[in-house]
């Protein structure tokens, strides 16, 4: 309400007291008339918000006489409590009314079909990736063996012949606990629970969750790894080529060509480096033409693998001049990425709709 120019104080306070008279009958109807709870707080809004109706009435208490201003902002805030408090219960009536209305409403008959075709989520690709390894796996003969993510030292590190100086034990390289227990590095702690808890011969899958102290465009501190591993009487490198060389065919397409190339890991030995035919430079004839991603070698690395060393053998408990053993690791983001062709790791995890929806 507008104040008229050069007021007495006496039309200040009797301007003040008809506004909040006024106010204080309008209120409730007006709340009552809302019909949803949005329109609802629009109103009380409109009251109590910044330039509000009941605002607006304070601000001219500065106008009024410092003898009666105590007065008018008791009314005034008298008011205040009365339309807050009327807000509540309306807001409180109006959600049981449309409760009521929810349970008096005919049923829905959950088993209809939608009448708009709802659009449906994607796989993650690396749960792509993850499920068509196990599937190429378990043809194979392997089955899944599972185990925890924070994991004691002495399985994580110490059973698997590292030694205690390995760069991988290091507080920066480790996401360390109390206790020497440790966020896992890899999936090769599982390889150890199983030979400590059965008994050879066996085959395992391991995938899982890891974690090391990355974080680049092609590395991420939490990451996707499965472990693959066999022991029995008599296995040979012979054995283990020949998994790898199935393992690329069903996953990569058939006639892709293996490479094995030395390389050491402190839990294997003789280990190896595996190196695919290059997916991006294909030609249908079947040669690879090289490219800038295989640096023109026709060849692109995809997994660590060896021979189970003895040590790692013994520390589990069984006899290394009876058993031998391969064991294999790779993780699922590098196989999506080759896979997809997705440049930046951070892709995987950014959960961005218009990359995810391309799967």
């Amino acid at each position: 309400m507008d104040a008229v120019s050069d007021p007495t104080v006496e039309t200040i306070e009797l301007e003040i007291t008809a506004a909040l008279a006024s106010l204080r009958e309008a209120f409730l109807p007006r709340f009552r008339a809302a019909a949803t709870a949005q329109a609802l707080r629009d109103e009380n809004a409109k009251i109590l918000g910044k330039k509000g109706e009941l605002t607006a009435i304070l601000k001219l208490l500065g106008k009024a006489p410092p003898e009666g201003r105590k007065a008018i902002g008791e009314k005034v805030n008298a008011l205040k409590q009365e339309v807050e408090s009327g807000f509540e219960s309306c807001l409180s009536n109006l959600r049981l009314r449309e409760r009521e209305a929810e349970l008096s409403a005919p049923p829905f008959d959950l088993t209809l079909p939608a009448r708009v075709p709802a659009q449906v989520g994607h796989k993650h690709p690396i749960s792509i990736v993850r499920e068509e390894v196990v599937a190429v796996f378990r043809q194979l003969g392997f089955a899944v063996f599972d185990g925890p993510e924070v994991e004691h030292e002495g399985n994580n590190f110490t059973a698997l012949g590292f030694p205690p100086d390995h760069p991988a034990t290091d507080m920066q390289d480790s996401f360390w606990t109390q206790s020497n227990h440790v966020l896992r590095t890899h999936t090769s702690n599982i390889q150890v629970r199983a030979m400590k808890s059965i008994a050879p011969p066996m085959a395992f899958i391991a995938p899982g969750t890891v974690y090391r102290r990355d974080d680049d465009a092609t590395h991420s501190p939490m990451f996707h790894q499965i472990e693959a591993f066999l022991v029995d009487k008599d296995v040979t490198l012979a054995h283990l080529k020949g998994v790898l060389a199935e393992f690329a065919e069903r996953l990569f397409g058939p006639g892709t060509p293996v490479r094995l190339r030395p390389s050491y890991f402190p839990f294997v030995e003789p280990g190896a480096e595996v190196d695919i035919g290059c997916v991006f430079c294909k030609q249908p004839n079947g040669t690879r033409a090289g490219c800038s991603l295989c640096k023109h070698t026709g060849f692109i690395e995809v997994l660590g693998c060896g021979m189970i060393h003895p040590v790692v053998f013994e520390n589990c408990g069984i006899d290394p001049e009876v058993f031998s053993g391969f064991a294999l690791g790779m993780g699922l983001e590098r196989l999506a990425m080759l896979r997809y062709g997705v440049p930046n790791i951070k892709l995987m995890f950014d959960n961005d709709p218009r990359f995810l929806a391309q799967f």
